[in-house]
């Protein structure tokens, strides 16, 4: 079942008036994919609302003020982060058809912990997420992979899966989404202090050798005048 999200037809165009709205509390957006496209804002914090409850993938009943449709169904394609604060600077929407099948990332989700982390192993996530093709009606929440079963030196593939009939894997199979794996020690580099030791050793040293040359050149000239 749809959510509902309401939105604003924009008039400025460009990065100035992207930067004023943004400014002003609004998000930019645009929503692809029927007729025509459509550019509006949203309210980022309903929008962040949304997600937090319903997933990123969750279909969306959009009413746009100023459209020429009442209202248009949509899931979010795509988003901009902004480069240093948390949010958005925009986002992109498409309206689907439910009856025709769309492509989505879907989010990989880890439940639990491994019985190798406690013989010392590394948890690493290589996909957060799987990118899939289905009817809109029928798009996952997430992936859940089940770590309490998942042991030492042992890894997840997208293969392994629980992926029901009515959705399309299009990733490699072979994939690998999350191994366990044993950390490997790393032989510690001379401390500082030894280097430092180490340098005025051999200063000491070539200093000494020096005096020395310098000692035996004396020597010799003393014998010669002799």
């Amino acid at each position: 079942m749809a959510v509902a999200l309401k939105g604003k037809i924009r008039e400025g165009r460009g990065k100035g008036a992207n930067r004023r709205l943004r400014d002003e509390g609004f998000l930019p957006a645009v929503v692809y994919g029927g007729k025509a496209n459509v550019s509006f804002t949203v309210n980022p914090k309903e929008l962040k609302k949304l997600i937090e409850k319903e997933g990123l993938n969750s279909l969306i009943e959009l009413a746009i003020e100023g459209d020429s449709e009442k209202k248009r169904v949509v899931v979010i394609k795509d988003h901009q982060q902004h480069p240093v604060r948390d949010g958005w600077e925009h986002a992109d929407f498409l309206e689907v058809n439910m009856k025709q099948e769309i492509k989505v990332d879907v989010p990989v989700v880890l439940v639990g912990h491994s019985p190798g982390e406690k013989l010392g192993g590394m948890v690493e996530q290589n996909l957060h997420t799987v990118e899939v093709k289905c009817l809109p009606g029928e798009i996952p929440e997430s992936f859940k992979v089940d770590m309490t079963q998942v042991e030492l030196d042992q890894v997840v593939h997208i293969s392994d899966l629980d992926v029901p009939d009515n959705i399309e894997i299009l990733d490699h199979l072979s994939e690998s989404v999350v191994s366990v794996h044993e950390v490997k020690v790393v032989e510690e580099a001379p401390a500082e202090e030894e280097l430092v030791e180490g340098a005025e050793e051999g200063e000491e040293e070539g200093a000494t050798a020096e005096k020395a040359e310098d000692k035996d050149k004396g020597e010799s000239a003393e014998a010669e005048k002799k």
